[in-house]
This record gives C-alpha cells, sequence and structure tokens, in this order.
C-alpha cells in the first residue's frame, strides 16, 4: 500500500509506524514535566494555606480540576504536534500583531511574578538548613536557573526535570508519618462542602488558578513542538497525518497521567496539612511551603519536616 492511497483510506503507512511499540515509560514528557511544574513552590504555598486553613473541606477541588486540567493540556499537546510551533508562533501567524504582542507580554508579566515567588520560596527553603540571607539564596537560584536553560541542550535538561518530578513523591510520603483521619479524607474528597465566606471562595480560586496555570498552556505546547525540531525522524502531524493515531495516543497518556500526578501531589500537600496544622495556633502563620516546613517539624516529626523541605 502505497503512503498516499493509505494517507487517503485513513491508515497509517506500512513504514514508519514503529511508534505504536512504545513503551509506557517511553510515553513520559511533556505531559509528565508539566504537570510536576505545576507543583513549583508557589503552588504548594497556596495548597498549604488552604490545608492549614480549611482542613480537608477543599480536598474535593483535586478530583474536580483534573479533568479539566488534562483535557486543555491534552488540547495544547495536540497544537504543539500538529503545527510544530507554539502557542506564541500560532498566535502570530494567524492573529494581528497588537494582540499577539498583549497575550505574550501578559504572560512574561504573569511568568515574573510566578518565578519571583517560587525563587523567594526556594531561598526561604534554604535558609532553614544552611541560614544566613534568603535573598541572596533567593538570587543564586534564579541565576542558576537561568544558566542552566541557556547553556544546558534541551534534550539533556528534559530528561532531568523528568527524573526531577519522583521529588515530589515525598509529599505523598508526608502523610504516611502523620496521623491522617482516612474515613474523613474520603468523605471530603468525594462530597464537596461549601462555606459561605469570602475567605472559602477566595481560596477556591486560588487553588483553581494555580492548578489550571495559564503559562502550562504555553508550556507543553512549546515542549511538544521542541520534540519535533530535535528530534530528525519527527515531522509535524500537518506533514505526516499517518503519524497522528500513534502520537495521540502518546500524549493522552502522557498528559492524563502527568496532571493525575500533579493533582495528587496537590492533594496530599492539603491533607498533610489540614492533618497537621488546621485547628492548630500555626494554622495562620502559613505563607509558603517553607513556613510549612518549619512548623510541621514539631507537630510532624523530623521527617515530615525534611519531606516538606526537600521538594521546595
Amino acid at each position: 500500500m502505497s503512503e498516499k492511497s493509505s494517507i487517503a483510506q485513513g491508515a497509517p503507512p506500512q513504514s514508519g509506524t514503529g511508534e505504536t511499540s512504545t513503551t509506557l515509560l517511553r510515553c513520559f514528557g511533556p505531559g509528565l514535566i508539566t504537570g510536576a511544574a505545576d507543583d513549583d513552590p508557589s503552588g504548594i504555598g497556596t495548597y498549604s494555606q488552604v490545608g492549614a486553613q480549611f482542613g480537608f473541606a477543599l480536598l474535593w477541588t483535586m478530583l474536580f480540576s483534573f479533568p479539566l486540567m488534562a483535557a486543555m493540556q491534552e488540547i495544547c499537546a495536540r497544537l504543539g504536534r500538529i503545527t510544530g510551533f507554539g502557542i506564541a508562533d500560532m498566535l502570530r501567524k494567524h492573529y494581528p500583531m497588537p494582540l499577539t504582542y498583549s497575550v505574550v507580554f501578559l504572560l512574561c508579566l504573569a511568568n515574573v511574578f510566578n518565578f519571583g515567588a517560587d525563587i523567594s520560596a526556594m531561598g526561604a527553603a534554604a535558609q532553614l538548613v544552611f541560614g544566613g540571607n534568603p535573598d541572596v539564596y533567593a538570587v543564586a537560584f534564579g541565576a542558576l536557573s537561568l544558566l542552566l536553560q541557556v547553556y544546558v541542550p534541551y534534550r539533556k535538561y528534559v530528561n532531568y526535570l523528568k527524573w526531577l518530578t519522583l521529588v515530589l513523591f515525598a509529599y505523598v510520603g508526608t502523610a504516611f508519618v502523620v496521623h491522617v483521619p482516612w474515613t474523613t479524607v474520603i468523605r471530603a474528597t468525594i462530597m464537596p462542602s461549601f462555606q459561605w465566606n469570602i475567605a472559602y471562595w477566595m481560596s477556591l480560586i486560588a487553588v483553581l488558578g494555580t492548578t489550571i496555570s495559564p503559562y502550562l498552556f504555553f508550556w507543553q505546547t512549546s515542549q511538544e513542538a521542541e520534540e519535533v525540531r530535535i528530534n530528525a525522524k519527527e515531522s509535524p502531524l500537518k506533514k505526516k497525518p499517518w503519524q497522528a493515531f500513534a502520537q495521540f495516543q502518546r500524549i493522552a497518556i502522557d498528559t492524563r497521567l502527568g496532571m493525575a500526578f500533579s493533582n495528587l501531589v496537590a492533594f496530599f500537600i492539603i491533607l498533610t496539612t489540614a492533618a497537621t496544622l488546621h485547628a492548630s495556633d500555626a494554622a495562620g502563620g502559613i505563607q509558603s511551603s517553607a513556613d510549612a516546613a518549619k512548623v510541621l517539624k514539631p507537630l510532624g516529626g523530623e521527617l515530615a519536616f525534611l519531606l516538606f523541605f526537600s521538594t521546595d
């Protein structure tokens, strides 16, 4: 069967279909890394505050956000693989330049604040262990991050990120070194509860906002496009549509598992801080993941402190 006839009949050609045998492990990539990136220090701080202030009341949000997050990220991943371009490039090609520049400017502005919150939290966490000035640590972390992205080749850098996602399982481990009323947890997860006050609704918006973040749309689309550019055997699906079935299968597995992983970690952060900090005098003083680690030390023990700190 010729390549052209294969396309016409909607079937893949006899050659070039080795991707269908891709193992589950090799399917992990942009989706897993994007999901892990969602649990950044600023997000961890938000989840910690929510758990400390409202206990288990907002655990249900992780079940609610997962399908929304997975669907949106899968659309973005498909866009990157089909076109071979990131969202900004596609905006530039199909929309007026003022609109493109406005969207990119807003994205950059949001990322600057988000990055600032992240490295500040990392600096505060480093101070807990080494002492010294947290601002110095924050500047050092920012410089290191910039240098790694500029000078480390994408293929190596993305492999480092993939393995670093394992560190986030520390938050899952924390739940098993503190006392957790699992019956209450299950009930709060599957039966949403609401509080009719401003603090609750502001916290709900904060959780959904930090979980379904716009910068993740750009991130995963660009990663899929980058995978096409650096692999000589890959092409945008608009040029090789017979690869779409295998690629969409890979994207579905990668993205759905990546977003499930992201929401699982967030769930356990809320759960752990709810089990240890809610109804304690320290609950109102949680402003970051470093604060949570500091307070968990006497409440949850040395191991809980180290687990919570180590993933900052």
